[in-house]
C-alpha cells in the first residue's frame, strides 16, 4: 500500500514535530496580534491528541463547547414573546379595569387573548421540538483525536486542547493553532472578507466560521464556546429568527401605525363617554372599552407565528431543516434559483464508465498511476473516490509530495517515488484547464461531454509540483470517463419551477458542454446553449445580462457564483442557491435563500437557511407551497382583522362627532370578532393555498381593509342612528345596539365572504357555520340575555338587514374597483 506522505506513524507530517520543549510547547508564529484576536498563550501539541481522563477534567472546568444553539429559542424567550407584547398589556389593563365595573360578559375578551396566547406558545413550543430534533440529525460532527484514536463527536462535546482533524468542506468550529497540514488551503472570507484562500502552516491561526478549501490537516483548540471568534460575532445572529421577513417587517408596520391612530382616538371616546354624555360611570367604562378594545388587532401576531411555526412542523416531517423561519416565506418569494449540478441535478456518487490512454500510454502503468493518486488523498471527492473503486493501490509507490484538488485550480496532483529510483509528479482535473486550447485532446472530450459524461485529464508533469505553472507543459496521458448519477426526481422539480415562472440556472465548476448535456436530459430549457463562465464579463451588468439570456453555465470558479448571485440580485431577482459543495459557500452565504443537502460540507450546511437533511431536490417545491401558504393565507386574514381595527377606529370618531353613547358593549365585538375574525381567520391561515407570492404585503392588505372598513362603519352607524330615532323616548339602548349589531355582523360576514373566496366545500361550510352561530345567539333566549341582544318590532331589524344589504353592494363594487384601480 502507498505510504502517505502527510502523515508520519504518529500523526505528524513531515517537519511538523514539535519543537519549542521537552514537551513540544510552542508559540504561535503568526502576525502581530489584533485587539479583537490576540495571540494565543503557548500551546503544547499532541500527535495522539488529549486522553479520557484530560477530556474529564476539562469538562468538570467547564472548559467545553457551549455554544448558542441555531436552530430555535429557549422556552423562556417563546413564553415571553407571546406573553409581553404590547397589545397585551393593553388588553391586560382594560381587563382588569372591565372585572371592576362590568358583569362577567364583558370580560370575555381578556380569555379569547389569553386561549390566543396559549396556542402561540403550544404552536411554538412543538415548532422548537421538530427544530431541535432534526438540528441534532443534521449536526456537523467533527473528527477529534483522542487517546490516538479519531473519532466524531458532537460540536458541544469539544474541550480545550483538543486535536481537530480537518478535510476539504469542513467547518472550523473553534479557534486553534495549526499542529498538522497537508496542503491545507483555508477560506476566512466569512470572517474577513477576504475572497483568497490562505495556506496553513504548523502554528498559524485557526479562526471558528472559517472552512478548508483544499487539503487537510489538524489543529490544536485554544478557545472554546463564546469564547471562540466567531461565536462571539454570530451568537445574536445564530438564533432563532423572524427577521429579514416582508410578513412579520409589515405586519410591525402596520401595529405601529394602529398604535398611534388608536391613542388620539381613544382619548376622544373617553372624553365623550364620560364627560360629555354624562351617564353613570360604571356605563361609560363599559363602552369607553368596548371601542378601544376591537381597535387592537390581537390576532393578526398569533396567527403569524402559527402559521410560521405549523409550516416549520409540516416541512420537519419531510426532513427538512428551516435553520432560519422567513426562509419558508423567501423561497416562495423567489423568482430565479441558482443550482449547482453535483449533489444537486446529480447524485453525490460517480462510476468510471471508461479508461482511455493517450499517446501510446501503457494502460497497466496508468492504472498504476490513478489508483497511487487515489491513496495519496485522504479525504477523496466523488471524482477520486470512483476512481479509488475502479483502480484499487496495489503497489508500494512512496507518495513524497501531494496537492490536494482545489475547485479554484481544477485539479490535484501528487509527486511519488516509484521505488526504483524514478520520481514522477502527475496531475489530474479538467482537461480544459491542463490542456492549452486547440490540443488534438480536447476534440475527443467535447464528444464525450456532449453525452453527458464527465471527463477528467491525467498528465505528466515536468515541473515541481507546488509550482504556479505546474501544468504547463504537462503531457496528456489518459482520459478517465465518469457517468453521473442523475437524481430521479431531478426532472420533476424542475418541471415544477417552470410551471411557477422560477426561471433555473445551472452553475457548475464542471465542463460547460458536460453541464448542458446533464440539464438537457433533464429537460431544462435552454441546456442546449451553455456557456463558459471563463468568457463572461466580470462587470455586473453585463453579467447579468448573460445571465438573464442563458440558463446553464460551466467552468464557474467559487468566485464566480458569488458574483452571479449578486448580479442577479442587482436586476431585482430574488435568488435562491442550492449546493452541497465547499465551492458553493459564498454563493450560498450571499443569495437571498440558502438551500444546502443534508449529505453537504459542514460549512454548506452552516451558511444555508434550509438543509435538506433527506437529500432530496425534490422536497423544494414543498417549502415553497408552505410559503405561498403562509404568505397567501396570512394576507387573507390580516385584511379580515384590519378591516375591524378600521371599522373601529371610524365608529369611535363618528360616536365622538356626533356625541352620542358608543353603541356597543365588550360582549357585543367579542362576539362579532368570535364568529367574523378569529374562528374562520384560524382555519383560513393554515388551509391549502397555491397563490403565487407577491412583494408589498402592507400595500395589499390595506386598500381591501379601508374602503371595507370605511362600509362597515359607515352602514353601521347609520342604522344606529335610524335605531336612536325609531326607538325615541322607549329609553331603549339595548334595542339601538341589537339593531347596529346586527348590520356591523351582516357586513362583517360580507367581507369574510369575500375573503373566502375562490370557494371550496369547506370554506363555505366555515361561512354557514358562523351565521347559524349568530342565529342561534338570536333566537335563544338565555344566550339573549347574556350577550344583550334584543330585536325589537320588525321595522328595525328589517331595516338593518336592507343596509347591510347595501353595505355589501357597496363592499363588492369597491372590490373590484380596487382590483383595478389599485392591482398587486
Amino acid at each position: 500500500m502507498t505510504q502517505r506522505s502527510e502523515f508520519g506513524s504518529d500523526g505528524t507530517g513531515p517537519g511538523d514535530r514539535p519543537t519549542g520543549g521537552p514537551d513540544g510547547a510552542t508559540l504561535d508564529a503568526g502576525a502581530e496580534p489584533d485587539p479583537g484576536h490576540p495571540a494565543p498563550l503557548p500551546v503544547r501539541h499532541r500527535p495522539s491528541g488529549l486522553t479520557a481522563a484530560e477530556v474529564a477534567e476539562r469538562i468538570a472546568r467547564g472548559e467545553v463547547n457551549d455554544v448558542p444553539v441555531r436552530s430555535s429559542r429557549s422556552t423562556a424567550d417563546i413564553v415571553r414573546g407571546n406573553v409581553f407584547t404590547r397589545f397585551n398589556a393593553i388588553i391586560g389593563v382594560l381587563w382588569v379595569i372591565m372585572f371592576v365595573v362590568a358583569p362577567f360578559q364583558d370580560t370575555l375578551f381578556g380569555f379569547v387573548i389569553l386561549a390566543n396566547t396559549g396556542i402561540g406558545i403550544i404552536q411554538e413550543l412543538r415548532a422548537k421540538r421538530t427544530l431541535d430534533g432534526l438540528a441534532v440529525i443534521g449536526e456537523a460532527k467533527p473528527t477529534v483525536r483522542r487517546d490516538g484514536i479519531a473519532a466524531e463527536v458532537s460540536t458541544s462535546e469539544i474541550v480545550l486542547g483538543d486535536l481537530i482533524e480537518l478535510g476539504p468542506g469542513d467547518k472550523v468550529v473553534v479557534d486553534g493553532l495549526v499542529a498538522e497540514a497537508d496542503g491545507m488551503e483555508v477560506d476566512e472570507s466569512l470572517l474577513t472578507g477576504e475572497a483568497d484562500p490562505v495556506l496553513k502552516k504548523r502554528d498559524d491561526r485557526m479562526m471558528s466560521g472559517s472552512f478548508v478549501v483544499a487539503g487537510g490537516g489538524a489543529f490544536t483548540a485554544t478557545k472554546v464556546g463564546r469564547e471562540a471568534y466567531a461565536a462571539q460575532l454570530a451568537e445574536e445572529a445564530s438564533r432563532f429568527t423572524l427577521v429579514s421577513s416582508e410578513l412579520r417587517t409589515g405586519i410591525s408596520t402596520i401595529l405601529k401605525y394602529v398604535t398611534w391612530m388608536m391613542i388620539p382616538t381613544a382619548l376622544g371616546l373617553i372624553i365623550s363617554q364620560l364627560v360629555v354624555k354624562h351617564t353613570d360611570l360604571k356605563g361609560s367604562v363599559a363602552r369607553t372599552v368596548g371601542g378601544i378594545v376591537p381597535m387592537i388587532p390581537e390576532g393578526l401576531v398569533l396567527l403569524t407565528s402559527v402559521a410560521f411555526a405549523i409550516g416549520v412542523i409540516r416541512l420537519g416531517r419531510k426532513q427538512c431543516l428551516v435553520q432560519e423561519l422567513p426562509a419558508i416565506e423567501g423561497l416562495a418569494r423567489v423568482d430565479v434559483v441558482c443550482l449547482d449540478k453535483t449533489g444537486t441535478l446529480t447524485e453525490g456518487g460517480m462510476d468510471v464508465t471508461e479508461l482511455r490512454p493517450l499517446a501510446g500510454a501503457d494502460e497497466p502503468y496508468v492504472r498504476t498511476v490513478l489508483g497511487t493518486l487515489g491513496e495519496s488523498d485522504p479525504r477523496p471527492n466523488a471524482s477520486l473516490q470512483a476512481i479509488i473503486e475502479a483502480f484499487p493501490d496495489s503497489v508500494e509507490w512512496r507518495c513524497t509530495e501531494s496537492l490536494p484538488f482545489s475547485s479554484a485550480r481544477k485539479y490535484s496532483g501528487a509527486t511519488f517515488s516509484e521505488g526504483d529510483g524514478q520520481s514522477s509528479t502527475w496531475l489530474l482535473g479538467a482537461p480544459d484547464v491542463l490542456l492549452p486550447p486547440g490540443d488534438p485532446a480536447l476534440g475527443e472530450v467535447d464528444r464525450l461531454n456532449e453525452r453527458g459524461l464527465r471527463v477528467l485529464l491525467l498528465v505528466r508533469a515536468v515541473g515541481e509540483l507546488d509550482s504556479p505553472d505546474v501544468a504547463a507543459g504537462a503531457r496528456p496521458t489518459a482520459l478517465v470517463v465518469l457517468e453521473q448519477r442523475l437524481r430521479p426526481d431531478a426532472a420533476d422539480t424542475l418541471r415544477y419551477f417552470a410551471e411557477q415562472d422560477v426561471h433555473a440556472k445551472v452553475i457548475s465548476g464542471d465542463n460547460a458542454v458536460s453541464v448542458g448535456a446533464v440539464a438537457g436530459k433533464l429537460g431544462l430549457p435552454g441546456a442546449a446553449d451553455t456557456v463558459d463562465a471563463r468568457r463572461l464579463p466580470a462587470e455586473r451588468d453585463a453579467m447579468a445580462t448573460q445571465l438573464d439570456a442563458h440558463a446553464v453555465f460551466g467552468r464557474v470558479t467559487p468566485q464566480q457564483k458569488r458574483d452571479m448571485v449578486g448580479a442577479l440580485q442587482h436586476r431585482g431577482h430574488t435568488v435562491a442557491m442550492t449546493g452541497d459543495g465547499v465551492n458553493d459557500v459564498l454563493a450560498l452565504k450571499d443569495a437571498d435563500i440558502g438551500v444546502s443537502m443534508g449529505s453537504g460540507s459542514e460549512a454548506t450546511r452552516a451558511v444555508a437557511q434550509i438543509v435538506l437533511l433527506n437529500n432530496s431536490f425534490a422536497t423544494l417545491p414543498s417549502v415553497v407551497a408552505e410559503g405561498r401558504r403562509v404568505i397567501g393565507n396570512i394576507t387573507r386574514v390580516a385584511t379580515l382583522f384590519l378591516t375591524k381595527t378600521v371599522y373601529s377606529v371610524l365608529l369611535a370618531i363618528l360616536v365622538v362627532c356626533w356625541q352620542v353613547e358608543y353603541p356597543f358593549l365588550p360582549r357585543h365585538l367579542t362576539l362579532l370578532s368570535t364568529l367574523t375574525i378569529g374562528v374562520p381567520a384560524f382555519f383560513l391561515a393554515l388551509a391549502p393555498n397555491r397563490e403565487r407570492a407577491r412583494p408589498h404585503f402592507v400595500r395589499r392588505v390595506m386598500r381591501y381593509a379601508i374602503p371595507g372598513g370605511i362600509i362597515a362603519a359607515a352602514t353601521t352607524f347609520v342604522t344606529y342612528l335610524l335605531a336612536r330615532s325609531y326607538y325615541s323616548g322607549s329609553g331603549s339602548l339595548e334595542a339601538e345596539t341589537s339593531a347596529a349589531t346586527l348590520t356591523l355582523f351582516l357586513v362583517a360576514m360580507w367581507v369574510l365572504a369575500i375573503i373566502a373566496r375562490p370557494y371550496t366545500w369547506w370554506r363555505i361550510a366555515l361561512v354557514a357555520a358562523m351565521g347559524l352561530a349568530f342565529l342561534i345567539v338570536l333566537v335563544v333566549p338565555w344566550l339573549q340575555d347574556f350577550f344583550a341582544l334584543q330585536l325589537v318590532g320588525t321595522t328595525m331589524p328589517w331595516t338593518a338587514v336592507a343596509i347591510a344589504a347595501v353595505g355589501g353592494g357597496l363592499l363588492e363594487f369597491a372590490w373590484r374597483w380596487v382590483d383595478r384601480r389599485f392591482p398587486a
